[in-house]
Parts: C-alpha cells; structure tokens; sequence
C-alpha cells in the first residue's frame, strides 16, 4: 500500500499565519500537523507516501526532505490550482500505479492513528474505503448514506438537507479501482473535481463501497480555534520529561516536557505544557494546554491555553490565553496605552 497527502490549499481561515507558512506545518504539541499525519501512516505499515503541495509551496519539502528521518519515502508533486481531490488523485497517478492507497487529508488530526482502520480494509479490500464519524451537524461535511450491512449507497457534499449525520473525516483507502472513476469525473458546481463524486460513480456502477466508522478524536485544523483544540487534546498524553534545566526556585505541577537547552527559572509550569528546545521561562507562569516552540523567551509573563511558535519573545506580559503567536513575534508593555503592529486578517482582543 501507497499513501497519498494533501497539503495544499491557501489556509485562508488561518491567516495571518499562512501568508508565511502552509498551514500543515502550524505546530501543535510541539510537532507540525503533517508531522502527525505522517507518523500515523508510518504506524499502520505504509512507507512510500507522495505529498501534494501547492506549486509554490517550498516548505514542506524543506522541513521534511525525502523522510529518512521519519523512516518513510517522501515525494512531493505540484499541482498549480487547488482543482479538488480527485484531481490529487489523478496527478498522482504514475506515482501510485495499481497499488491499493490511502489518501490522507494532511490538516487531520486522529490521535488515536489509523492502524485499525487499514488493517479492515486489507482484509477485505473494498473498491473503496471511507473513513465516517457521527456529528451534530453533517452539513459542514461530506455525508455518508450506508445500508443494514455497512455499504455505502450515497454521498453527499455539504448538504443542506443531511440524510446521515455520518461525515467523512478525511481518510479514505483505494484500489487502483478508483482511478477509472477518477478519469471520468469532471468539475462540479465548485470548479472542482470532487472525491466524493468519483466514489458515488463507483457506488453506482455497483463497485464494493464501505465505510469505517472512527471511533477517536477527530478534527481538522482549519482554524484557530482547531489548532488550540488539538493542542490541548495531545498534551494530555505527555509525560514529564526534563531534558533542559530546572532550578530549585521553579515548580512544574503535571505533566510537563521541558526539552534540551531550555531553562526554567524562578517558574512556574503547570502541566500539561512543553517547552521547546533552548527556551528560557525566567520569573513567569505557565498555564496548561501551553505549547512553546524552540527558542523562545519568556520572563516575567504569564501564558496559558497557547501556541508560541519558534523564536517568540513575551517580556512583562502576563494574561495571555488562548492564543496562537507566529514566529519570532515580540510582546512587551506599552507606555500604558495599546499600541499594535497588525498585519492582514489578524484578530486581536485586549481586556476592556
């Protein structure tokens, strides 16, 4: 079995941050979204994976080369418009050849891994294999209409009407069967050729559709309130490791990673957190569910419930919560008046 990732798209309800970054490499407990993907399809056996990425996107293969480091075979291909997923999929299609594939939507996160999952669809090896959960409101999503046994009798895409409230997460598993399906789907009402009405073809033409339903965590990181929601789901299963410093003035209460080079002093942490390598915490407070990236810096401050990206800086601040800060940004007090440098599609609340 192959893998197929897609990471493109413009992230455009994660803005600012994804004018400098795909939103794939946001990180979230202290690793990249596709960072977590990736070792999820690793787990379940699958080590030769090609990633689609936007064709100006030059990121993502910088941060992960051809995956020696993550014991996987990476490729990467360009595809200049976002035309939709069946289009991924038949832009891959020399890179897959007949081989059975997953197709993994690189903004999901599945804590609990898709292992199961592709070890149902070995064994019976289904024309396809959707990947469903049950939600209060389907018509944000895919929709998935099975039968008594499981089969899969109609999709749906966003419906406004829901016949089902079993959505597609954002895995799916093929046989090289889906790609005829694929030659023949068009673009739909979006401009987009879509997934779902290449496996509707299949169900159709009366190919074997199922559907696994997930029992886990699931949720996409499309927006800010996605990413800290996920943050805050992973570090719950840290365990304390101390690989930089602590001094005997600090206290870290819970679960709390403090990894190499970093150094806490005259602190408090209160797990779950992590603290990236090289970071110093010096006279300042740490809440739970805070990830800090590499070489960041905080004295005097106070930061809970939070994403710090790599080189932030947050002097003499304290009740920072709920925040997502980008890379090497400075926060420092003011004269006693608000004084903001905002770029595009920020969004900022301060305490009345």
């Amino acid at each position: 079995m192959k893998a197929l990732v897609l990471s493109g798209g413009t992230g455009t309800r994660l803005r600012p941050f994804t004018y400098s970054m795909p939103k794939q490499l946001i990180p979230i407990a202290g690793k990249p979204v596709l960072r977590h993907v990736l070792e999820n399809i690793r787990e379940c056996g699958v080590t030769d994976i090609g990633i689609v990425v936007d064709a100006r996107d030059r990121h993502i293969a910088a941060a992960f080369g051809d995956g020696a480091d993550l014991g996987v075979r990476l490729g990467y291909l360009r595809q200049e418009q976002p035309l939709g997923l069946a289009h991924c999929v038949a832009l891959a299609r020399e890179f897959l050849g007949a081989e059975d594939f997953v197709l993994y939507l690189g903004d999901t996160v599945l804590p609990e891994g898709i292992g199961t999952l592709a070890a149902e669809f070995a064994a019976r090896r289904p024309a396809a294999q959707l990947v469903v959960q049950k939600v209060p409101d389907p018509r944000r999503f895919g929709v998935a209409e099975l039968d008594a046994d499981g089969a899969v009798v109609r999709l749906t895409e966003k419906p406004d009407r829901p016949r089902s409230d079993l959505a597609l997460v954002g895995v799916y598993f093929f046989t090289a069967e889906v790609h005829r399906a694929v030659a023949a789907t068009g673009p739909g009402p979006r401009g987009e050729r879509e997934i779902t009405d290449a496996v509707q073809r299949l169900v159709t033409e009366g190919a074997e559709v199922r559907a696994a339903e997930y029992g886990g965590y699931w949720r996409d990181t499309g927006r800010v309130e996605d990413v800290l929601a996920c943050n805050r789901r992973l570090l719950e299963g840290v365990r304390t490791a101390v690989a930089g410093t602590v001094d005997a003035a600090s206290r870290l209460t819970g679960p709390v990673v403090v990894e190499a080079g970093a150094r806490v002093i005259r602190s408090r942490i209160e797990g779950p957190a992590l603290v990236g390598a090289g970071s110093v915490v010096e006279d300042s407070r740490i809440g739970p569910y805070t990830s800090l990236g590499r070489d960041c810096v905080l004295r005097r401050a106070g930061l809970a419930d939070s994403i710090a990206l790599d080189g932030v800086t947050v002097d003499r601040v304290g009740g920072v919560h709920g925040s997502l800060i980008g890379r090497a940004a400075r926060i420092g007090p003011g004269d006693g008046r608000h004084r903001l440098l905002v770029g595009d599609d920020t969004r900022v609340e301060v305490a009345a």
